[in-house]
């Protein structure tokens, strides 16, 4: 780290560090648990024992629903809640697939994205990004 995190509102790190491309979760010193929302007191302490990890973006989703939405206001969505790698959990949504499509215990894996202007995190089907990964584009 750079000193910056101590520097910074935990929530104006987390989004600087999104706008660099890193995805940063907190962990708490004294338990190891991964923290997600960024906060200055442990939820697992009750103590500022918190310091900044990169997120491995390996996550399961834990619960989803689908957002119904006329196509003219940009069509139907999934919300989910994904259970993190690190042990924390965040309210996100899966790219990728269709919203209903989405199921729990889906192997996800995040990516950063820009929604409204802002950098967010998002998560695609972890099984579609190691299928595509395994094909070669220079073959026929």
């Amino acid at each position: 780290m750079d000193g910056a995190e101590n520097k910074m509102a935990p929530t104006v790190y987390f989004k600087d560090m999104l706008r660099k491309g890193h995805f940063m979760i907190q962990r708490c010193t004294e338990t190891g648990v991964g923290v997600f929302y960024p906060r200055v007191i442990s939820m697992h302490s009750g103590k500022p024992s918190l310091e900044w990890i990169k997120a491995s973006g390996n996550g399961t989703v834990y619960s989803t629903t689908v957002i119904h939405r006329k196509p003219e206001r940009g069509g139907n969505y999934n919300l989910a809640l994904i259970d993190l790698e690190e042990g924390c959990r965040i309210m996100s949504r899966v790219d990728g697939v269709q919203p209903e499509d989405v199921y729990i215990g889906m192997q996800v894996h995040a990516n950063i994205v820009e929604l409204g202007g802002e950098p967010a995190v998002t998560f695609r089907c972890a099984a579609e990004l190691k299928s595509s990964k395994n094909v070669r584009s220079d073959q026929p």
